[in-house]
Order: structure tokens, then C-alpha cells, then sequence
């Protein structure tokens, strides 16, 4: 009896170590991540951790990096130094909780493939083969994001709100509880902006989103953190005045336009970028 409590509290001590090794009070760490291209240093000493079914929206100038701590964090690419731990290990051993939908998915529109086998390639699969297993948890995928009305069309036939939708359920199918989204709403026109953003926000309470974008209307509408990213990063309050955010990303005076403001013509001459 006396050895089983012995090998049980080894093992304990052993547990209590690894946990605080991998820190996995957070779904995401990053710990002094840096990356380069070459000589071309993108990030640089980046730290941050997010918490279970946060969405955590990332702005910044283009080549600031947003795009590249995707892929890093997805697993594609490999940190100079730095750490980067999903559910307390590295990206590597996580590839079916991560789903990445990129800002440009190429497939060949003359293909004749439709939208079920889109998705259902999401499950990988060494030599190709299919389960019924897989091809329900498809199906239930694809009616979880509202396509199932349109899943045996082709997927070139789709509009932009619908392919989005696709290529979401695409990086879900695996059971991911962790969605990488790279710009989202480039594509789409904001009756189905709308609807993204809504579906996004449904899934939040299953899963935690991180959204890279030029559309700050994702900012004041649904996310409950503000990365900004040029090279380094600098987290802001969601109260803050959004107008000095955007500034001190973009280095430029910018200026907050809502849709339903008109602009008096005193202040309507400058140089700063308008986001309406």
C-alpha cells in the first residue's frame, strides 16, 4: 500500500511540474516570440496569453506582422526564439484544436467540387478514405454554420458570405476550439458582415477567435480584447478612445466615421485615413 501512495505522489509532483512548465491556465501563451524573414525581423519580443472563448481582435499596418503570428500560432511557421504554447504545448501537438481559415484559400473553380467535400476535407486524412462518422460530423458542421441548404453545389457558385462560411466550417470540422481568422470580411459585402459577425459571436461561448483585420467595425462590435501589432505588440483597453488607437497602429491621424455622420466640411480636409 505504502509503494502505491509513493508511485501516486510521484506522479502528482510529476503532473504539478508539467503543468507549470506549460503555464495551461491559458489556452493560448506566447512567451518572447520572435520571427524573422531572412534579415527581416516581423515580431519582435511578443508576450500575450489568452483565456478559453475570448475573441481577440488584431489590428496593424500591413507588414506589421498580424498575418505571420496567425501561421505561428497555427503551427505553419517556426518561432526564432520565444514560446508558443496552445492548451499548454506547442502548436505541433495541436493541429486538430487550431482551425485557420487564411485571407486568400485558392481551389480551382474548374474543379467540379462541391461544398460537402470542401468541408469534409477538413478531416485529414492519410490515404483519403472517409468514415460515416466523418461525413455526418460534416453534415452537422455544415448546417452549424447555415449552408445546408447549399452543400451539394459547387463552391465556386457560393457568395462571399456563404464561401467564408465554408472555409469556417472547413477549419472547424476537426473538432477545433480555436479559430484563426485572417481578414475575414475582405470579400463580403456587409449584409453578410452582418451575419459573420453574429455567427461569430454565437460560437464564442464554445470557442476562443482571434480575428487579424482592417475592419474596425469588428472591434466595437463584438471583441473583447484589442491586439495591435507593428512588429511589437501593445494590448488596449476596449474603453479607450478607438480613434488613438488606430492612430498609434497606423502611425497616421485617423478619424472615426460612423455610417449614419455626416462629416462637417471644416473637417472634412486632411491627410487621415476615415473608417466608416
Amino acid at each position: 500500500m505504502r509503494i502505491i501512495v509513493t508511485i501516486y505522489n510521484q506522479f502528482l509532483w510529476k503532473l504539478k511540474n508539467l503543468l507549470s512548465r506549460y503555464n495551461v491556465g491559458s489556452q493560448i501563451e506566447i512567451q518572447n516570440l520572435s520571427f524573422s524573414y531572412g534579415t527581416n525581423a516581423v515580431l519582435k519580443n511578443i508576450n500575450f496569453s489568452i483565456e478559453k472563448n475570448q475573441i481577440v481582435t488584431i489590428i496593424g499596418p500591413n507588414g506589421g506582422g498580424k498575418t505571420t503570428l496567425l501561421r505561428l500560432i497555427a503551427g505553419l511557421l517556426v518561432p526564432d526564439s520565444g514560446k508558443i504554447l496552445i492548451n499548454g504545448k506547442p502548436p505541433k501537438y495541436n493541429s486538430g484544436h487550431i482551425g485557420y481559415v487564411p485571407q486568400h484559400s485558392h481551389f480551382d473553380s474548374k474543379y467540379p467540387i462541391t461544398v460537402f467535400e470542401v468541408v469534409l476535407s477538413g478531416l485529414i486524412k492519410p490515404i483519403g478514405f472517409y468514415s460515416k462518422e466523418d461525413k455526418l460530423k460534416t453534415e452537422k458542421m455544415i448546417e452549424y454554420v447555415g449552408l445546408e441548404s447549399v452543400k451539394t453545389k459547387s463552391f465556386h457558385s457560393l457568395s462571399g458570405g456563404q464561401s467564408q462560411r465554408m472555409l469556417i466550417a472547413r477549419a472547424l470540422v476537426s473538432d477545433a476550439d480555436i479559430l484563426l481568422l485572417d481578414e475575414p470580411t475582405s470579400n463580403i459585402d456587409s449584409n453578410n458582415e452582418k451575419s459573420l459577425l453574429n455567427f461569430l459571436k454565437n460560437i464564442s461561448n464554445k470557442m476562443t477567435v482571434l480575428i487579424v483585420t482592417h475592419d474596425t467595425g469588428f472591434v466595437s462590435s463584438i471583441t473583447e480584447r484589442v491586439f495591435c501589432i507593428n512588429k511589437e505588440i501593445v494590448e488596449h483597453p476596449i474603453d479607450s478612445n478607438f480613434s488613438d488607437i488606430i492612430s498609434s497602429s497606423y502611425s497616421v491621424p485617423t478619424k472615426i466615421v460612423r455610417h449614419n455622420t455626416i462629416i462637417p466640411p471644416h473637417e472634412q480636409k486632411g491627410s487621415g485615413i476615415h473608417y466608416d
